[in-house]
Protein backbone atom coordinates (compact mmCIF):
# COMPACT_ATOMS: atom_id res chain seq x y z
CA UNK A 1 0.00 0.00 0.00
CA UNK A 2 2.91 2.48 1.08
CA UNK A 3 4.53 1.68 -2.00
CA UNK A 4 1.17 2.04 -4.32
CA UNK A 5 0.92 5.67 -2.82
CA UNK A 6 4.29 6.37 -3.63
CA UNK A 7 4.47 5.48 -6.96
CA UNK A 8 1.24 7.47 -7.42
CA UNK A 9 3.04 10.17 -5.89
CA UNK A 10 5.90 10.49 -7.85
CA UNK A 11 5.12 9.21 -11.07
CA UNK A 12 5.74 12.05 -14.33
CA UNK A 13 3.28 12.24 -16.88
CA UNK A 14 1.34 9.15 -18.03
CA UNK A 15 2.47 9.15 -21.36
CA UNK A 16 4.31 11.25 -24.25
CA UNK A 17 2.56 12.13 -27.20
CA UNK A 18 5.52 12.29 -29.64
CA UNK A 19 5.42 12.27 -33.66
CA UNK A 20 6.26 8.69 -34.98
CA UNK A 21 6.45 6.76 -38.50
CA UNK A 22 6.79 8.97 -41.70
CA UNK A 23 6.21 12.19 -40.49
CA UNK A 24 9.04 12.30 -37.70
CA UNK A 25 11.41 10.84 -40.25
CA UNK A 26 11.07 13.86 -42.48
CA UNK A 27 10.68 16.10 -40.06
CA UNK A 28 13.45 15.80 -37.63
CA UNK A 29 16.78 17.23 -39.35
CA UNK A 30 19.18 15.03 -39.15
CA UNK A 31 21.90 15.11 -36.18
CA UNK A 32 25.22 17.38 -36.83
CA UNK A 33 27.86 15.15 -37.13
CA UNK A 34 31.24 15.07 -35.62
CA UNK A 35 33.65 17.73 -37.40
CA UNK A 36 35.60 15.85 -40.06
CA UNK A 37 37.95 17.22 -42.79
CA UNK A 38 35.92 18.07 -46.14
CA UNK A 39 35.19 15.63 -48.47
CA UNK A 40 36.76 15.16 -51.76
CA UNK A 41 34.24 16.68 -54.13
CA UNK A 42 32.89 13.94 -56.18
CA UNK A 43 33.33 14.03 -60.07
CA UNK A 44 29.86 13.07 -61.29
CA UNK A 45 29.78 10.66 -64.85
CA UNK A 46 27.33 11.38 -67.47
CA UNK A 47 23.68 11.48 -66.68
CA UNK A 48 22.18 8.34 -67.62
CA UNK A 49 19.38 8.26 -70.29
CA UNK A 50 15.99 7.52 -68.90
CA UNK A 51 17.21 6.46 -65.09
CA UNK A 52 15.60 9.48 -62.91
CA UNK A 53 15.94 9.80 -58.88
CA UNK A 54 13.77 11.39 -56.37
CA UNK A 55 13.21 11.90 -52.58
CA UNK A 56 9.88 11.91 -50.96
CA UNK A 57 11.23 13.11 -47.58
CA UNK A 58 12.91 15.87 -49.42
CA UNK A 59 9.41 16.92 -50.38
CA UNK A 60 7.72 16.26 -47.49
CA UNK A 61 10.63 17.96 -45.37
CA UNK A 62 10.77 20.86 -47.54
CA UNK A 63 7.34 21.62 -48.67
CA UNK A 64 4.73 23.55 -48.03
CA UNK A 65 1.92 21.40 -46.97
CA UNK A 66 4.85 19.18 -45.33
CA UNK A 67 6.06 21.80 -43.32
CA UNK A 68 1.75 22.98 -42.44
CA UNK A 69 1.17 18.77 -41.21
CA UNK A 70 4.04 18.43 -39.20
CA UNK A 71 3.52 21.61 -37.11
CA UNK A 72 -0.27 20.55 -36.74
CA UNK A 73 0.68 17.28 -35.47
CA UNK A 74 3.03 18.57 -33.13
CA UNK A 75 -0.01 21.14 -32.03
CA UNK A 76 -1.97 18.15 -31.39
CA UNK A 77 0.50 15.93 -29.24
CA UNK A 78 0.93 19.32 -27.30
CA UNK A 79 -2.94 19.52 -26.72
CA UNK A 80 -3.02 15.79 -25.55
CA UNK A 81 -0.26 15.91 -23.70
CA UNK A 82 -1.42 19.28 -22.03
CA UNK A 83 -4.47 16.93 -21.51
CA UNK A 84 -2.85 14.05 -19.99
CA UNK A 85 -0.55 16.59 -17.58
CA UNK A 86 -3.36 18.29 -16.12
CA UNK A 87 -5.41 14.71 -14.71
CA UNK A 88 -1.36 13.52 -14.06
CA UNK A 89 -1.26 16.21 -11.91
CA UNK A 90 -4.81 15.82 -10.08
CA UNK A 91 -4.05 12.45 -9.58
CA UNK A 92 -0.31 13.14 -8.38
CA UNK A 93 -1.95 15.83 -5.32
CA UNK A 94 -5.03 13.42 -4.44
CA UNK A 95 -2.18 10.48 -3.49
CA UNK A 96 -0.31 13.16 -1.87
CA UNK A 97 -3.43 14.24 0.36
CA UNK A 98 -4.24 10.94 0.98
CA UNK A 99 -0.33 9.68 2.19
CA UNK A 100 -0.86 13.01 4.66
CA UNK A 101 -3.87 11.38 6.05
CA UNK A 102 -2.44 8.00 6.74
CA UNK A 103 -2.52 8.60 10.67
CA UNK A 104 -5.78 9.32 10.38
CA UNK A 105 -7.68 7.21 8.68
CA UNK A 106 -8.51 3.43 9.53
CA UNK A 107 -6.44 0.78 7.68
CA UNK A 108 -9.81 0.14 5.28
CA UNK A 109 -10.49 3.52 3.97
CA UNK A 110 -6.86 3.83 3.53
CA UNK A 111 -6.56 0.86 1.16
CA UNK A 112 -10.46 1.86 -0.34
CA UNK A 113 -9.19 5.14 -1.30
CA UNK A 114 -5.75 4.00 -2.84
CA UNK A 115 -7.62 1.61 -4.64
CA UNK A 116 -9.61 3.99 -6.16
CA UNK A 117 -6.37 5.99 -6.36
CA UNK A 118 -5.25 3.17 -8.55
CA UNK A 119 -8.22 2.67 -10.68
CA UNK A 120 -8.02 6.21 -11.73
CA UNK A 121 -4.39 5.95 -12.86
CA UNK A 122 -4.97 2.42 -14.55
CA UNK A 123 -7.34 4.39 -16.61
CA UNK A 124 -5.07 7.51 -17.43
CA UNK A 125 -2.36 5.44 -18.67
CA UNK A 126 -4.93 3.68 -21.17
CA UNK A 127 -6.14 6.84 -22.16
CA UNK A 128 -2.15 8.06 -22.70
CA UNK A 129 -1.61 4.88 -25.06
CA UNK A 130 -5.54 5.74 -26.81
CA UNK A 131 -4.00 9.10 -27.63
CA UNK A 132 -0.90 7.98 -29.19
CA UNK A 133 -2.82 5.79 -31.30
CA UNK A 134 -4.70 8.49 -32.15
CA UNK A 135 -2.13 10.43 -33.07
CA UNK A 136 -0.34 7.82 -35.08
CA UNK A 137 -3.57 7.26 -37.22
CA UNK A 138 -3.82 11.29 -37.41
CA UNK A 139 -0.32 10.96 -38.87
CA UNK A 140 -0.97 8.35 -41.56
CA UNK A 141 -4.17 10.11 -42.71
CA UNK A 142 -2.80 13.10 -43.25
CA UNK A 143 0.70 12.13 -44.40
CA UNK A 144 -1.46 10.22 -46.81
CA UNK A 145 -3.44 13.34 -48.09
CA UNK A 146 -0.48 14.55 -49.27
CA UNK A 147 1.12 11.90 -50.90
CA UNK A 148 -2.38 11.61 -52.83
CA UNK A 149 -1.53 14.88 -54.07
CA UNK A 150 2.08 14.01 -54.76
CA UNK A 151 1.60 11.02 -56.82
CA UNK A 152 0.07 12.79 -60.29
CA UNK A 153 2.94 15.12 -59.63
CA UNK A 154 5.93 12.76 -59.67
CA UNK A 155 3.77 10.95 -62.32
CA UNK A 156 4.14 14.43 -64.65
CA UNK A 157 7.28 14.93 -63.76
CA UNK A 158 8.60 11.57 -64.73
CA UNK A 159 6.99 11.72 -68.01
CA UNK A 160 8.60 15.63 -68.52
CA UNK A 161 11.55 13.81 -67.78
CA UNK A 162 11.73 11.37 -70.07
CA UNK A 163 12.15 8.65 -67.40
CA UNK A 164 12.36 5.08 -67.91
CA UNK A 165 13.09 4.32 -64.42
CA UNK A 166 13.03 5.66 -61.23
CA UNK A 167 14.90 5.15 -57.87
CA UNK A 168 14.81 6.54 -54.43
CA UNK A 169 17.40 8.95 -53.46
CA UNK A 170 17.91 7.65 -50.10
CA UNK A 171 18.45 4.07 -51.16
CA UNK A 172 21.74 5.73 -53.26
CA UNK A 173 25.22 5.13 -51.48
CA UNK A 174 26.60 8.05 -53.03
CA UNK A 175 24.30 11.42 -55.14
CA UNK A 176 23.59 10.79 -58.20
CA UNK A 177 24.22 13.10 -61.21
CA UNK A 178 21.53 16.30 -60.01
CA UNK A 179 20.23 16.67 -64.25
CA UNK A 180 18.77 12.88 -63.05
CA UNK A 181 17.06 14.48 -60.08
CA UNK A 182 13.30 15.44 -60.04
CA UNK A 183 12.67 16.61 -56.45
CA UNK A 184 13.59 20.04 -56.84
CA UNK A 185 10.62 20.62 -59.93
CA UNK A 186 7.98 17.99 -57.94
CA UNK A 187 8.52 20.30 -54.97
CA UNK A 188 7.84 23.35 -56.65
CA UNK A 189 4.80 21.97 -58.31
CA UNK A 190 3.33 20.61 -55.27
CA UNK A 191 3.74 23.85 -53.59
CA UNK A 192 1.89 25.42 -56.38
CA UNK A 193 -0.55 22.84 -56.23
CA UNK A 194 -1.29 22.69 -51.99
CA UNK A 195 0.17 24.76 -49.13
CA UNK A 196 -1.44 23.47 -46.32
CA UNK A 197 -4.10 20.66 -44.77
CA UNK A 198 -7.11 21.33 -42.18
CA UNK A 199 -7.47 18.19 -40.14
CA UNK A 200 -7.78 17.44 -36.35
CA UNK A 201 -7.05 14.34 -34.48
CA UNK A 202 -8.44 11.05 -35.10
CA UNK A 203 -10.44 9.96 -32.37
CA UNK A 204 -10.99 5.79 -31.38
CA UNK A 205 -13.35 6.40 -28.70
CA UNK A 206 -16.17 7.49 -31.31
CA UNK A 207 -18.43 4.79 -32.50
CA UNK A 208 -17.94 4.47 -35.92
CA UNK A 209 -21.05 4.92 -38.02
CA UNK A 210 -23.98 1.91 -37.73
CA UNK A 211 -24.79 0.29 -41.46
CA UNK A 212 -27.92 0.64 -42.50
CA UNK A 213 -30.23 -2.36 -41.95
CA UNK A 214 -30.28 -4.43 -45.16
CA UNK A 215 -34.08 -4.68 -46.34
CA UNK A 216 -35.42 -7.01 -48.60
CA UNK A 217 -36.60 -5.25 -52.33
CA UNK A 218 -40.32 -4.35 -51.88
CA UNK A 219 -42.50 -7.18 -53.91
CA UNK A 220 -43.90 -5.65 -57.21
CA UNK A 221 -47.57 -4.95 -56.65
CA UNK A 222 -49.77 -7.73 -58.10
CA UNK A 223 -51.98 -6.80 -61.04
CA UNK A 224 -55.21 -5.87 -60.47
CA UNK A 225 -58.02 -8.24 -62.23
Amino acid sequence: MNMTLKTLITAGCASAIALTGATAAFAQAPAAAPARPPAAPITQGAPIAGLCVFSDQEVLATSAVGRAVVARLQQIGQQANAELQTEQTTLQNDAKTLEGQRGTLDQSALERRAADLQVRDNALQRKAQQRQRELQLTEQQAVGRVMNELEPIVRDAYQKKGCALLINRQALVLPANPTMDITGQVTTALNAKITTLTFDRARLDQPAPAAAAARPAAAPAAPRR
